[in-house]
């Protein structure tokens, strides 16, 4: 009965966004305006009946429910329950269910925050917001339904894939989703716009915010799914450029620089028509990496499905939302009053070539990732887009990238007046040339130019946030800007300092890495509510003679017949040591990896920096 009153209330949700975009149009259509009040309402139903929904399902999931077929597919009786509620949306039927309750979660948050503000510009939102709502909605009812019986019910679930049985399950996906249909958000508040009599409203400062939370969600679901990859895994790198998660950067890297863009327009109503058209393309991505992860069109150990029907359903739902807003953008573009800009030096060029950058970088990485689909499609060949491309690609753009973020603290709107702000930059700049330098040699024991190179434009970007005269109202600015050149100092010395050794070990042997000492003291055997495992004990002796126990894992899952890896780590502000069990050789012997993974904590430490910089500059925004 449960599953059937989750199945009505999804229903329900749907009928709400149905109508909460119906009757605000019909309003609109026969110039009823106070029809448009209906929208919050409305939203708030969609959301209710969602929310319930998806939490029957969940309720179903901890009660074992195997006569719905979602469940028994991806759950069973040895499961805990904490990975029972994550299997919520470890399939592809309940992550399009997530994905619906995540479209009335920010719905209804944006009806609410604006339950007093421009009711006929902020009912065309939600308009907007509930046609995507019913869209998804219909999509998940009619080709991706969660609550569908099974007969005859079995006994047993086929239990949740093993590489999901972790906690970056649980969070990983629905900060990703939030990211993602936040998105939603922007575009619906430029899709509105583009329906105004009068485009040139400050739109923009309404959708910064939004924007923002998306942004933040986002980079949050990209770096737990990198923290995810790099733990779990168990090959010990944290990037791989597979096409989801490409898929994951490209709106990351559009909604950057909308976050930059719309910051223009509000400030200066500069770049409108860049913070359009950023606000359409931005979501349309994101539609394109819930299309690849769920059409099977692309291969991936993050993928949900491999569909081709319903990809192809999702993929008519991207071209509807690229191809409608782009229409109303070539009918409206001629009502757009752009600022002429008064200088070649000044923040809104510095803005433009930003966006230009993160545009090129993004296409460049759609690029390398549809193009051996499109072979694929018209039977050309079977190629094969690596790391060497998108490294080849990107590197220098975000370099470039990076030489502007150093000096964009020092340059202000409309035109910049060296006088007295040159002294500053140029000591900034020196002062990032030594410090760069400096630490190249300490981490590399040589002047290597890349390194070099990397690190004084890292220490750059952190020093003139830092000192270029920015004050606390820029806080969240600052914040972010210093986590990205975190970030980036980790990623850069987790490639080149990183060392490892493979080895054949058994209880008493003993290997040598770098100025660590691992010993084997035994191995273990454990029984787990839904797995067996090997477990290595090691002892990790440093020079000093500190002594650190790690115990990596070979398991293996009965109910899928199943071995995974489960590597042991022992992380520190400079390195991890990561330890992977690997094939048993012999009686007593293993294959293991041991491995010194540099600063790769600076990654993790950035991107929260990053997440913290954009919730600050949102709440600096609520503070004004």
């Amino acid at each position: 009965m449960i599953p059937e009153i989750a199945l009505f209330s999804l229903i329900l949700g749907t009928l709400c966004a149905i109508l909460g975009a119906a009757i605000p149009l019909f309003g609109i259509a026969s110039k009823q305006p106070q029809l448009s009040r209906y929208s919050w309402p409305l939203s708030y139903g969609a959301f209710i009946a969602v929310a319930t929904s998806i939490g029957l399902l969940a309720y179903s999931f901890t009660v074992d429910d195997f006569s719905v077929g979602y469940i028994a597919q991806h759950s069973n009786s040895q499961l805990p329950v904490f990975f029972k509620i994550a299997a919520v949306w470890g399939g592809h039927e309940g992550s399009l269910l997530f994905w619906v309750f995540s479209l009335s979660v920010w719905s209804a948050a944006i009806a609410f925050v604006n339950r007093n503000h421009n009711q006929v510009f902020i009912s065309r939102v939600l308009i907007v917001l509930s046609l995507l709502t019913a869209a998804f909605g219909l999509f998940t009812l009619l080709a991706s339904n969660p609550f569908s019986r099974l007969f005859p019910v079995p006994m047993q679930g086929r239990d949740l894939h093993p590489m999901l049985q972790d906690i970056g399950l649980i969070f990983h996906p629905p900060l990703l989703y939030m990211g993602y249909v936040g998105f939603s958000g922007a575009f619906a508040f430029a899709v509105a716009a583009l329906t105004m009599p009068d485009i040139n409203i400050p739109w923009p400062e309404w959708s910064r915010t939004w924007t923002l939370a998306a942004w933040v969600m986002l980079t949050g679901g990209i770096a737990l799914g990198a923290w995810w990859a790099y733990y779990e895994l168990g090959w010990g790198g944290w990037w791989f450029w597979d096409p989801v998660e490409n898929a994951s950067l490209l709106p990351w890297l559009t909604g950057t620089a909308l976050v930059h863009s719309l910051i223009a327009s509000e400030k200066r109503q500069a770049l409108i028509n860049w913070s359009l058209l950023l606000s359409i393309f931005t979501f349309s991505l994101s539609l394109l990496g819930t299309f690849v992860v769920r059409s099977g069109i692309l291969t991936s150990v993050h993928a949900f499905a491999v569909d081709p029907t319903r990809g192809l359903v999702l993929l008519v739902i991207l071209g509807i939302c690229v191809v409608v807003p782009l229409t109303l953008f070539m009918l409206q573009s001629g009502k757009i009053k752009p600022l002429r800009l008064r200088s070649m030096v000044s923040r809104e060029v510095l803005f433009l070539m930003l966006n230009s950058l993160l545009v090129v970088a993004t296409l460049s990485i759609l690029l390398g990732t549809f193009y051996p689909m499109v072979f694929q499609v018209f039977n050309l060949a079977s190629i094969s887009v690596g790391a060497p491309f998108f490294n080849t690609v990107f590197v220098p753009l975000a370099l470039l990238c990076f030489v502007l973020m150093g000096i964009s603290p020092f340059i202000h709107w409309k035109k910049t007046n060296f006088n007295g702000i040159n002294t500053k930059l140029v000591l900034v700049w020196v002062s990032s040339v030594v410090v760069g330098s400096v630490a190249s040699y300490l981490f590399n024991d040589s002047l290597s130019v890349f390194v070099s190179l990397v690190l004084i434009l890292c220490a750059a970007v952190a020093m003139s946030s830092l000192f270029g005269g920015v004050s606390i109202r820029h806080l969240g600015m600052t914040v972010a800007h210093v986590g990205v050149a975190i970030t980036a100092v980790g990623v850069l010395l987790v490639s080149y300092e990183s060392t490892e050794v493979s080895a054949k070990m058994s209880p008493g042997s003993s290997v040598v890495l770098g100025d660590i000492t691992v010993n084997y003291i035994e191995t273990e055997w454990l029984v787990a509510s839904n797995y067996t495992a090997e477990q290595a004990v090691l002892e990790v002796v440093d020079k000093d003679g500190h002594i650190v126990q790690l115990k990596p894992q070979k398991r293996h899952y009965p109910v899928r017949v199943m071995n995974m890896s489960e590597p042991a780590i022992h992380s520190s502000w400079l390195r991890d040591i990561y330890i992977t069990m690997g094939e048993k050789i012999d009686r007593h012997s293993y294959a293991i990896r041991i491995q010194n993974r540099a600063f790769i904590s600076w990654l993790w430490a950035g991107s929260i920096m990053m997440m913290l910089g954009g919730l600050l500059a949102i709440g600096q925004r609520y503070a004004k």
